[in-house]
């Protein structure tokens, strides 16, 4: 036993200190019985009426007394240590037991001084909760301290992680539920530990809570053993720990003995990791099993029914307390057993002696401020983009790999930035596929395990994150952000969706968090999806999906970008101009493979802050009215649509053709549907009220449609995109497949122009000659043919 552990015994809470500290916990779980059911008469100080309960009962009870136990508990190591804990709250339904802690603590009031710390407060507490105008049922962006939404089961673990990366004095406490553990981005977070570097970041405390039943079954890991459960945890490279029972005489002093050891034992791995005496692989993180019955401390019976330690206990265990006497007679017997009078004073303020128990200042979970990381948020030192430009003397003519450019860029913010350890770059095992390799000339990839001499930049001090999992690099970067730092996450396009639901959630945070000013901004969350749908030249149909686009699309409107740049100058813009946004999550899509370079850096600077414009170089309308408008979203179809052209000027050289390129594809929205849309004048003059738009995009085509269906040419906008037509084939017959390749684009040009189909007959003949040209020669060669191969813009 070291010296430290020894002195640490020694303040190991007296019996006094353990009855104050349960009735702490009694304290909060009277205040999320109340939230549940209680419209007014806060402390009982008269017999309860049903004009007393709300008249709609929402709320999950069943986890709450257990997750207030362990917040009491880390408030009494806080206060000894002086530590620095935020609280991860995985259960999705413990709403009432998070907000009662931040009440009791101070923190609540601070935030929201309506609800003051008196009987008036508790009474507005208690309505707020579940009701309309009011609070949600579940942990939200709305509770103090709070990074983690439960609205959803599964992430917790992993944001944890992703808040304790370089923050070397931070630890996060995570409970995670066990139905919650039932997930398989949870199951996949338990690996998470082998990426944390304890020289340099933070630590985290899993809690396994245990409590045994989900909705209405029981759950997997709360029937197995803790034979099975020690094994099950010490071979994901864990040192767990049990507490279990659910008698609070005993319950509380194993809980504090517990939790004084593991706090020993995270101090001892830093200590060591830090002087240079850790060794090698990873060190063996202390973890918490904690078993206690469901619905803890509320009726044993309801009806005759089982409820505590019983899925009954999941939601309200007491269900018509406004219409039936005998219930509301439960209820109150239930809230007085936690003895209200001996917690709150005449007033109504929580007892001196009890508020002394809570940490002070922003050692209070709810007031910490990594759990409101737009705080602690440090602006990126960025390079200037200038300093990566492509060289591009005529549009077309060069070919470039534009991620690869951008890795080049990420590289120096990775280095400029390194000494405030804010930024980095998360991706599952695709760095160097996206061709974003060059960052690792700056780090490598984090690695805790063992490391062989013939390994690639693997490193403990690694800051690129790499795991094949999407929720991991997800989660992990989520954690990261809410907690004040920067992040870059590529993937392939088509796996992106793994994340959907993931996405859909952080949008949520960030819409709810904007509208309370308490909340600071955090980064912007960055995607790059590349790899995408128009070049699997080995991967095929399973590789081959663009939709992610359509479901980011659907969140509000200044919550989420669209960036769709054509070249590598472009890309520098939009992914310099993403790093330094707030509060928004920015959708980036973009090829790895060479392709066309178009603009200059200064020619990629107008167009992408007009966000979509002619290119005037590419038109030939002049001063006049275009025949016909070319328009395109994306590399690809940027391609495709200039090689169109091509042929177009070449075949029929009197028709008057416009190029309009998009960036920005939510531009394409009025401006009262997004910020950057377009006004009416605007789009009008780009896209003409009345003639023939043919839209060459990247992703499902309806999208198009759905975004300018209110614009005055809607109805002669015709768009060509991605029809879930795919397989392993060429770059060029991947197209040809979903008509977005240049004879297609040519041959809708003609259709649609008035009178041209007739008068073209010819051109029509032809191009449907190449086409069938095509399909033969890629089948008997298993490439494009050269003309496809080797063509550049030549006007």
């Amino acid at each position: 036993m070291t010296a430290n552990r020894t002195e640490t015994r020694r303040q190991r809470p007296d019996a006094a200190e353990i009855a104050l500290i349960d009735r702490y916990w009694r304290a909060a779980n009277y205040l999320s019985v109340g939230q549940i059911y209680l419209l007014d008469n806060p402390l009982l100080r008269e017999p309860l009426k049903a004009e007393h309960i709300k008249p709609r009962l929402l709320g999950h009870w069943g986890t709450t007394p257990g997750l207030n136990f362990i917040y009491a508990h880390l408030n009494r190591i806080i206060r000894a240590r002086d530590a620095n804990v935020i609280y991860v709250c995985g259960p999705g339904h413990g709403g009432p037991g998070m907000v009662a802690n931040t009440y009791l603590e101070g923190t609540y009031s601070e935030v929201y001084p309506a609800i003051g710390e008196d009987a008036e407060g508790l009474q507005k507490l208690f309505k707020q909760f579940s009701f309309p105008g009011g609070v949600p049922s579940h942990v939200a962006p709305e509770t103090p301290g709070s990074i983690h939404e439960g609205g959803e089961l599964g992430y917790a673990l992993v944001h944890a992680y992703g808040a304790a990366f370089d923050n070397p004095d931070l630890v996060v406490a995570c409970v995670v539920g066990d139905g919650e553990a039932e997930t398989g981005p949870l199951s996949t977070s338990w690996q998470s530990h082998k990426f944390l570097n304890a020289a340099r970041d933070g630590a985290v405390l899993p809690i396994l809570h245990l409590n045994g039943y989900k909705i209405a079954n029981p759950t997997v890991l709360a029937r197995m053993s803790d034979e099975d459960l020690r094994s099950l945890f010490t071979g994901y490279g864990y040192q767990p720990y049990f507490v279990e029972g659910h008698e609070p005489e005993k319950m509380h002093p194993r809980m504090a003995e517990v939790l004084d050891e593991v706090f020993d034992v995270i101090a001892e791995i830093q200590a060591k990791a830090r002087s240079g005496d850790a060794g090698h692989g990873c060190p063996r993180w202390p973890m918490i099993v904690l078993r206690s019955p469901k619905g803890w401390t509320g009726p044993k019976e309801v009806d005759g029914l089982k409820v505590e330690d019983f899925w009954r206990s999941h939601q309200v265990p007491v269900s018509n307390c406004r219409g039936d006497a005998g219930h509301r007679k439960i209820l109150e017997e239930w809230m007085q057993s936690y003895g209200p009078h001996d917690l709150f004073d005449e007033a109504g303020r929580l007892r001196p002696e009890l508020r002394a128990l809570a940490p002070q200042g922003r050692r209070r979970m709810g007031a910490n401020p990594h759990a409101n990381g737009g705080l602690l948020r440090r602006t990126l030192e960025l390079p200037d983009i200038r300093d990566y430009a492509v060289a591009v003397e005529s549009p077309g003519r060069d070919l470039g790999q534009s991620t690869r450019v951008l890795g080049s860029y990420l590289r120096d913010v990775m280095r400029m930035n390194d000494k405030y350890s804010n930024f980095r770059v998360f991706g599952p095992d695709e760095t160097e596929s996206n061709r974003l390799g060059d960052v690792f000339q700056a780090t490598d990839r984090v690695w805790m395990e063992d490391i062989q001499p013939y390994d690639v930049h693997l490193s403990p001090d690694g800051r690129v994150m790499e795991v094949l999992s999407e929720h991991l690099c997800q989660g992990w970067l989520e954690g990261y952000l809410l907690t004040g730092r920067h992040g870059f996450f590529s993937c392939y396009e088509a796996f992106i969706h793994i994340v959907d639901s993931m996405f859909n959630q952080h949008a949520k945070w960030l819409q709810v968090s904007r509208e309370l000013s308490w909340r600071k901004p955090v980064s912007s969350l960055n995607y790059l999806l590349t790899s995408h749908v128009w070049r699997q030249d080995h991967n095929g149909l399973s590789h081959q999906d663009p939709g992610f686009i359509d479901l980011v699309a659907n969140k509000k409107a200044d919550i989420v970008r669209i960036y769709l740049p054509p070249d590598a100058n472009t890309l520098l813009w939009v992914g310099d101009h993403c790093l330094k946004t707030y509060d928004r999550i920015n959708v980036i899509v973009a090829g790895k493979q060479p392709e066309p370079q178009w603009l200059t850096m200064e020619e990629a600077v107008q167009h992408c802050e007009a966000g979509m414009g002619r290119w005037d170089w590419a038109s030939n309308e002049g001063e006049e009215e275009p025949d016909v408008v070319m328009a395109c979203a994306g590399d690809v179809p940027t391609m495709e649509t200039l090689a169109a052209v091509d042929l177009l000027r070449e075949h029929i050289p009197d028709l008057k053709v416009r190029v309009v390129n998009v960036v920005d594809l939510l531009a394409l929205q009025p401006q009262y549907r997004h910020p950057h849309g377009l006004d009416d004048e605007a789009f009008d003059a780009l896209f003409t009220k009345n003639r023939p738009v043919v839209f060459a995009y990247h992703g499902y085509p309806y999208l198009i449609h759905r975004l300018t269906y209110k614009r005055r040419n809607h109805g002669n906008i015709h768009v060509h995109g991605f029809v879930d037509e795919g397989t392993t084939t060429s770059p060029f017959d991947m197209t040809v497949m979903n008509e977005l390749d240049r004879y297609h684009l040519a041959l809708a040009a003609i259709k649609w122009v008035p009178g041209l189909e007739v008068r073209a007959s010819e051109v029509v003949a032809e191009l449907q000659g190449k086409l069938d040209a095509h399909h033969h020669y890629v089948r008997a060669y298993g490439e494009d043919m050269p003309e496809i191969r080797d063509w550049t813009w030549s006007r």
